[in-house]
């Protein structure tokens, strides 16, 4: 099957965790708007059940639409997740708790609403950002990093990788991008979900991805940003 992927194409952003799917499984698809550079959706096919927001996957008659969704439909058919429907649910609950991650990513930089320009709440992107860096991220660190003990095969569900693992990849790298001293200091903690950023980085079609101009580079219009005001621990945490 060929896939139509609907995304705004100039940011990895939230449909970057389909492509690295598709990618890395070497499926056939196509990077609708890509080509054109046209953000406008105005050309999209008119739908009986539209979705809310891209990004969005055309599979034959079959229209699904939110991240975590899409990668639940795609898992089984691309050899990404489990065969049994327990390990599915398991690989889908971990991906939603990545998508709760991504959004607090997204709220460093623009915390107050997506309509106000970083500049107009640069005061409590700080503030935000400082409590994401010292609580949150920890957190969520800690719980993936406790999944990968318990696995106890390098990937979250043992020893083969999942959609989950190329999604945990790709907050790895943009953290990295995103909080390169904040992160930096607390990575080292994390020796499994670094193993798994790197394993997944050597997987010969995803690393062909990487190394293309497929793959987008970040920047400022995405969701991991780079503002060097906002990449500081704060100094009263434990974290530090």
């Amino acid at each position: 099957m060929r896939y139509r992927l609907y995304y705004w194409p100039g940011i990895q952003g939230r449909g970057e965790f389909i492509r690295l799917a598709l990618e890395d499984a070497g499926a056939e698809y196509v990077d609708v708007l890509r080509p054109s550079g046209n953000s406008s959706f105005s050309k999209n096919p008119v739908l009986k059940q539209p979705p809310f927001a891209p990004p969005y996957l055309i599979a034959g008659k079959r229209v699904i639409s939110q991240t975590a969704n899409i990668l639940h439909y795609l898992g089984p058919r691309l050899r990404l997740a489990p065969r049994n429907e327990a390990g599915r649910f398991w690989l889908h609950q971990l991906q939603l708790t990545i998508a709760d991650w991504l959004v607090e990513v997204h709220d460093t930089h623009h915390p107050i609403g997506s309509g106000l320009y970083y500049e107009e709440q640069k005061a409590e992107a700080k503030r935000r950002s400082a409590d994401f860096l010292s609580v949150r991220l920890p957190k969520y660190l800690d719980y993936f990093e406790r999944v990968l003990r318990r696995a106890a095969g390098g990937y979250l569900l043992g020893k083969a990788c999942s959609y989950a693992d190329l999604s945990l990849f790709q907050m790895v790298a943009g953290l990295r991008y995103a909080f390169p001293v904040a992160f930096g200091r607390l990575e080292r903690r994390y020796a499994r979900i670094i193993g798994v950023h790197d394993r997944a980085a050597a997987r010969p079609r995803l690393a062909a991805y990487l190394a293309s101009e497929r793959r987008i580079p970040f920047n400022q219009q995405g969701i991991f940003r780079h503002y060097p005001e906002l990449d500081r621990l704060r100094n009263n945490s434990k974290k530090t």
